[in-house]
C-alpha cells in the first residue's frame, strides 16, 4: 500500500497471531486515507500453531496450517523482513531486509506483536539436537523425520539401532507437548500396518516432564485420565525427571535412566522473542516480556508509553479474571487473537480523540487432540474425554483458524483423510532439493596441468638479463675467453623462450662465432 505522507503512520512488529489480526482488523475500522498501516515480519505468513502438532502427524497439509500475509492484507504495506531495533524515543525501528542494507523507518504508532521462541536451557546437547515446535517448518520436520526412520528401521535387523530409530522422546508436558507426542504416537500406530517388518512393539515414546502433573490447563483428574490413555497406547510419561543430557544420540535424565533416541522434540517452554525486546527501548518486565497495559498500551497503569502497544506472547497483559498466571494472560492463541481485536478498535480510538477499553476475557476452558478420534476438553468443571472431545477440538479450531479461504482448506483436508487415510508420504529430502540434479550433473573437466618450471628459475632470472648484455661487452676480448663467455650464454639458452620477443634469437645467431672459438682453441 502507497503510503500518504500526511497520514499517521503505524508500524506493526511481527505477522503471527496477533499482528496479522491487529492488521487485519485494522483494515476494517480504519476510514480510507486515514493512517498508512505497515506489517514487517521475516515470514510471509501467519502459522496456526494448534495446527502444529497435526501437522507433524500428517493430518493436516502444512500449506493449509498457514496465512498468507499478502492475500489477506490488502491495505497493509506487507514487509518481509526484520526488526532489529526500536527507538521510540525518536520513534523510529530499523527494518533490516533479507537482502540490502538495514535501513530506518519513521513510525507514529507501534504494534509489537513479535510473538514468542521456545525456551530452552544449557543442557549438554539439546542445542544440537533437539527440535523446537513453534513454526511450521519444525512440525514438517518432525514428520518426515519419523517418517525417514520407519524406512531406515524396516531395512535393519532387530538390535540397538532400530530401537534407536523407532524412539521418539518429547520434553515437556504442557499442551503442545502432550497433543504432538499423543499424535505422533497414533501416527507411528497407524504406520505399523505398511511395514510387515516391524511391530508395535519395536515402537517407544517417551515424555519428560519436570513437574508433577501434566497439562496445568485442566483439572488433575482430567490430566490423570490422559496419563492412562497414553499408557494404553504404548506412551509412557515420566513425571518429576528431568533432561540432563541429549548427546550422541542419548537422552539422559534425572532418573539415571538413558533413552536411545534419534527424534527429541522440545516442548518446555517459551519466551518472548528476545531480538526485539532486547533491541528497543521499551519497558520490559522480569519475566522480559513487554510491560503492557490492561488496554493494551504499553508501560503501567499509572503511566502509558504515548504511542506504543503490544498484544500477544510477546506482552504482558495484565489479567482481570484473575485467573491468570502471576496476574497476567497465559502465552496462547485464545489471548493472542482477542487481545489483537481490541487493539486495532482502541488504536483507532486513540487516533479519533476517543477513550480505549481494558482487556478482559474469561478463559472459555481447554481443548487438546490426543490423535485421531481421541481428545479432552474441559470447561469449569465440565470434561469431555475421547471421541466427542476429539470432535469438539476439531469444531473449535476448525472454525478459530482465520480466514474462510483457510478454514476450506482444513476441513477439506479433514474430509479427504476420513476417507482415504493419513498421508504417510515422506518429503524429507525436500531440505536437499539438489541432491538428484548434483549427483548427475555434467561438470566441466578439470583444466590441463601447466608444466613444471625449471629448476632454480628464480636464481636463473637475473643471470639470464645479465647475458643478453655480456655479448657486447666480450665481443672485444681475447679468443679464450670469448669462447667461455659464448659457452657460457649458450647454457642458459634454455631459459631464452620465456619471453615471447623476436630478440631472444640473437643467441642462436651467435652459434658460428662459438664453434669458430672453440675450433681456435
Amino acid at each position: 500500500m502507497p503510503q500518504n505522507s500526511t497520514a499517521p503512520r503505524i508500524l506493526i512488529v511481527g505477522g503471527g497471531y496477533a499482528g496479522f489480526y491487529t492488521a487485519w482488523k485494522l483494515e476494517k475500522h480504519l476510514r480510507k486515507g486515514e493512517a498508512d498501516v505497515t506489517m514487517v515480519d521475516p515470514l510471509p505468513y501467519m502459522t496456526y500453531q494448534p495446527f502444529l502438532p497435526e501437522v507433524a502427524a500428517g493430518s493436516i497439509e502444512a500449506r493449509h496450517a498457514v496465512v498468507a500475509h499478502r492475500r489477506h492484507l490488502k491495505r497493509t504495506n506487507v514487509v518481509t523482513a526484520k526488526i532489529t531495533g526500536i527507538d521510540h524515543a525518536n520513534k523510529v525501528a530499523t527494518i533490516a531486509p533479507p537482502v540490502g542494507e538495514p535501513y530506518e523507518f519513521a513510525y507514529d504508532q507501534i504494534v509489537v506483536t513479535a510473538g514468542a521462541v521456545s525456551r530452552t536451557f544449557p543442557i549438554p546437547g539439546i542445542a544440537d539436537n533437539a527440535i523446537g515446535l513453534k513454526t511450521i517448518e519444525e512440525a514438517v520436520a518432525v514428520r518426515d523425520k519419523l517418517l525417514s526412520n520407519f524406512d531406515k528401521a524396516a531395512a535393519l535387523p532387530a538390535g540397538p539401532e532400530r530401537d534407536r530409530l523407532l524412539t521418539v522422546v518429547v520434553v515437556g508436558g504442557g499442551f503442545a507437548g502432550i497433543e504432538v507426542f499423543a499424535e505422533l504416537r497414533s501416527m507411528a500406530s497407524a504406520m505399523i500396518s505398511k511395514y510387515p517388518q516391524l511391530s508395535f512393539e519395536d515402537t517407544h515414546f517417551h515424555l519428560i516432564e519436570a513437574m508433577g502433573r501434566i497439562m496445568p490447563e485442566v483439572s488433575l483428574k482430567t490430566s490423570e485420565w490422559v496419563l492412562k490413555d497414553l499408557a494404553k497406547r504404548g506412551a509412557y510419561v515420566h513425571l518429576d525427571t528431568q533432561v540432563t543430557g541429549a548427546l550422541d544420540g542419548n537422552v539422559e535424565v534425572s532418573t539415571g535412566e538413558v533413552f536411545p533416541t534419534d527424534l527429541i522434540v522440545w516442548t518446555a517452554g517459551v519466551m518472548a522473542n528476545p531480538t526485539v525486546v532486547r533491541g528497543g527501548d521499551l519497558p520490559v518486565e522480569e519475566r522480559g516480556r513487554i510491560q503492557t497495559r490492561a488496554d493494551l498500551r504499553v508501560g503501567t497503569a499509572e503511566a502509558p508509553v504515548e504511542g506504543a502497544w503490544a498484544a500477544g506472547d510477546v506482552s504482558a497483559v495484565p489479567d482481570l479474571t484473575g485467573g491468570g498466571v502471576g496476574g497476567y494472560c497465559v502465552p496462547n492463541a485464545q489471548h493472542a487473537v482477542r487481545q489483537a481485536k481490541l487493539l486495532a478498535k482502541n488504536l483507532v480510538a486513540v487516533l479519533r480523540g476517543e477513550g480505549t477499553k481494558d482487556y478482559f476475557h474469561k478463559n472459555l476452558g481447554a481443548v487438546a487432540g490426543l490423535g485421531l478420534y481421541d481428545g479432552v476438553f474441559q470447561s469449569g468443571n465440565i470434561a469431555l474425554k475421547g471421541f466427542v472431545a476429539w470432535v469438539a477440538h476439531r469444531g473449535y479450531h476448525g472454525l478459530a483458524m482465520p480466514t474462510w479461504e483457510r478454514k476450506w482448506r482444513v476441513l477439506w483436508g479433514w474430509w479427504n483423510n476420513l476417507w482415504l487415510g493419513r498421508d504417510i508420504v515422506n518429503l524429507e529430502t525436500v531440505q536437499n532439493p539438489r541432491y538428484v540434479f548434483e549427483e548427475f550433473a555434467a561438470r566441466p573437466r578439470p583444466a590441463a596441468a601447466a608444466p613444471a618450471a625449471p629448476a632454480k628459475a628464480e636464481s636463473d632470472a637475473k643471470p639470464e638479463s645479465d647475458a643478453k648484455a655480456a655479448p657486447a661487452k666480450t665481443a672485444p676480448a681475447k679468443k679464450a675467453s670469448g669462447a667461455k663467455s659464448e659457452s657460457a650464454t649458450a647454457d642458459k639458452a634454455p631459459t631464452a623462450p620465456a619471453k615471447k620477443t623476436p630478440a631472444k634469437k640473437a643467441p642462436a645467431a651467435k652459434k658460428p662465432a662459438a664453434e669458430k672459438a672453440k675450433s681456435q682453441a
